[in-house]
C-alpha cells in the first residue's frame, strides 16, 4: 500500500495545504490549519471496486436480535449504559479533574476482572500510582492487568495479544499515533488515535471506555467529531470536594439519554446511591419559608428533590437573578407570569433559587414549585413538610401536564408525603394510599391550594 500523505486542513473553510501556516490561504482564518492523514493509493487500492456489489437487504430481511450485555458490578453505572455494557461499544468519561473518572473505571474493571480478561492503559500515571489507588480502595489486585503506555499502535498490537474483554484508555488526550508530526492532545492525534480504537472495538468485540478532559467550559476537549465517533457519551457533574456525584448520559446509541447514575465519593471510593431522594430530602425538622419539594424525572425514573429560594429587597437598578441547578432565563420568565396572572411584582426583589444536592433540573416540571418557593419566601410563609409539588406554567397562567405523573405520585406517597398540587392532566383517577392530589388548572388556583 502507498503510504498515508500528510496534508493540513482548515477547520474554517476545508481546504488543504503541504505546509502549515499561521493563516489559512483561502478564507484568511487564523490558527485554523490542523494536521490530517490523506491515505495513498486510493484508486489502486479499489481498481475492481466498481464491479463489486454491495451488500444490500430491506430492513424486514435484518435480524433483530437482543443486544447482548454484561453487568459493570456497579447497579448505577449499569443503568446510565442502558443495562450494562456492550459488547465493542466505545463509552467516553468526562468531567473536571479529580471528580472520579479514573476512580470509578479502576473499580470496575478490578470487579470485571474476576470474570473476564482486563486491560487499563493509563497514559498519565504510572503503574506504581495505579496499584497504589487500587489497594487505598481494597480493591481485588490479582486479576487486573496494566500498561502504561502513549503510543496507539503499541497498545493496539498490545490489546491483540491479550485480547482482553473491557480495556480503559486513560486518557485519550495523552495517546498519540506515529503517523502524525504533532504533539499529543491536538486535534489531530485525538482524532485519529480515538478513530483507530473505535475500529479496533468494532472488530474485536472489545468494549472500551475512553476518559476525556474537559475544558473550563466544561465541554469536552477536543475535537467535536470524537463525540460522534464513540457509542455513549457519559458526563461526571458535581462538586470535587462534595459527597456527591452524578454520572449523566447524554448520548447513547444502546440505551435512553439523559439516564442518571448518584454515587457518594467515600474513603474507600465512589458507592452507588440506589435511592437518591433519600439523600436529596435531608431537611431541616421544620418547615422554613422558601422550600418545596418536587418530582423530577431522570432517565427512567423519578427523584425527589428540594428547591429553595432566598427572596430580598433590592438596592440595584437591576435586581439579580441567580440560579444554581435551574435555568435563569425560565426563571425571570416565571416572574414576568407571576406579575401578570398572579398580581405579585417581584421587580425590586432579588431572587436566589437553588436545587439541594448540587442536581441539574432542566425539565419544565419544575415551574410550579419554582413559583411556590419564590412566593413562600416572599410573604415568609413557609410550606407544609409533606407538601409535593410539580407542573408546568404557561406564559397565559395555565398548568399544563407534563410526563410521567403517575410514577411522581407513587414516588412522593413511598416517601411519606401526605399532600400533592399537580396540574389535572396528571391527576390520577385513584391516588396512591395516604397520599391527598389536589388538581389546578390554573395559577390563581395552585396559589389559593399553596396558602390556603
Amino acid at each position: 500500500m502507498a503510504k498515508a500523505k500528510r496534508m493540513y486542513g482548515c477547520t474554517e473553510c476545508g481546504s488543504t495545504f503541504p505546509k502549515w501556516a499561521g493563516q489559512c490561504g483561502d478564507c484568511g482564518a487564523w490558527n485554523t490549519l490542523v494536521e490530517t492523514l490523506i491515505e495513498g493509493g486510493a484508486a489502486s487500492g479499489r481498481s475492481g471496486w466498481a464491479g463489486d456489489r454491495a451488500n444490500i437487504r430491506t430492513l424486514a430481511e435484518v435480524s433483530v436480535e437482543e443486544i447482548p450485555r454484561f453487568s459493570t458490578a456497579s447497579g448505577e453505572l449499569d443503568r446510565v449504559l442502558g443495562g450494562g455494557l456492550v459488547d465493542g461499544s466505545v463509552v467516553l468519561i468526562g468531567g473536571d479533574p479529580g471528580i472520579g473518572k479514573s476512580t470509578i473505571l479502576l473499580q470496575t474493571l478490578c470487579n470485571i476482572a474476576r470474570q473476564f480478561p482486563a486491560l487499563y492503559v493509563t497514559g498519565e500515571e504510572s503503574q506504581q500510582q495505579v496499584a497504589m489507588r487500587a489497594r487505598r480502595l481494597d480493591l481485588p489486585l490479582d486479576r487486573l492487568k496494566v500498561m502504561t503506555e502513549t503510543c496507539i499502535e503499541a497498545i493496539i498490537a498490545t490489546a491483540r495479544q491479550e485480547k482482553p474483554k473491557v480495556m480503559v484508555i486513560d486518557s485519550i488526550q495523552t495517546i498519540f499515533t506515529e503517523q502524525l508530526q504533532s504533539a499529543p492532545g491536538g486535534v489531530a492525534q485525538v482524532r485519529e488515535s480515538a478513530a483507530l480504537l473505535v475500529r479496533y472495538a468494532k472488530q474485536s468485540g472489545t468494549a472500551i471506555f475512553l476518559v476525556g478532559h474537559v475544558t473550563k467550559e466544561g465541554a469536552l476537549a477536543g475535537p467535536r467529531v470524537l463525540e460522534h465517533m464513540v457509542d455513549t457519551v457519559l458526563y461526571f457533574e458535581g462538586e470535587s470536594d462534595g459527597r456527591l456525584r452524578l454520572l449523566r448520559a447524554v448520548k447513547n446509541r444502546f440505551g435512553a439519554v439523559n439516564e442518571l447514575g448518584v454515587f457518594g465519593m467515600t474513603d474507600k471510593g465512589l458507592k452507588e446511591v440506589s435511592n437518591p431522594s433519600a439523600i436529596f430530602l435531608t431537611r431541616a425538622q421544620e418547615s422554613v419559608p422558601g422550600s418545596v419539594v418536587m418530582a423530577t424525572w431522570e432517565g427512567s425514573r423519578p427523584m425527589l428533590v428540594e428547591v429553595q429560594a432566598l427572596v430580598d429587597t433590592s438596592h440595584l437598578a437591576n435586581p439579580r437573578r441567580v440560579t444554581l441547578g435551574l435555568d435563569q432565563n425560565r426563571l425571570a420568565m416565571l416572574l414576568a407570569v407571576l406579575h401578570r396572572h398572579g398580581g405579585i411584582p417581584t421587580y425590586d426583589q432579588d431572587v436566589f433559587l437553588n436545587v439541594v444536592g448540587g442536581v441539574k433540573v432542566l425539565e419544565t416540571a419544575s415551574d410550579l414549585a419554582l413559583m411556590a418557593a419564590v412566593i413562600s419566601s416572599l410573604r415568609n410563609r413557609p410550606l407544609e413538610h409533606d407538601l409535593l409539588v410539580f407542573g408546568e406554567i404557561g406564559l397565559s397562567g395555565e398548568i399544563r401536564p407534563v410526563p410521567s405523573g403517575q410514577e411522581r405520585l407513587k414516588e412522593a406517597a413511598k416517601h411519606g408525603f401526605k399532600r400533592a398540587i399537580v396540574p389535572r392532566g396528571n391527576a390520577p383517577k385513584e391516588p396512591p394510599a395516604g397520599l391527598q392530589v389536589i388538581a389546578v388548572t390554573r395559577l390563581e388556583q395552585a396559589l389559593d391550594a399553596l396558602f390556603e
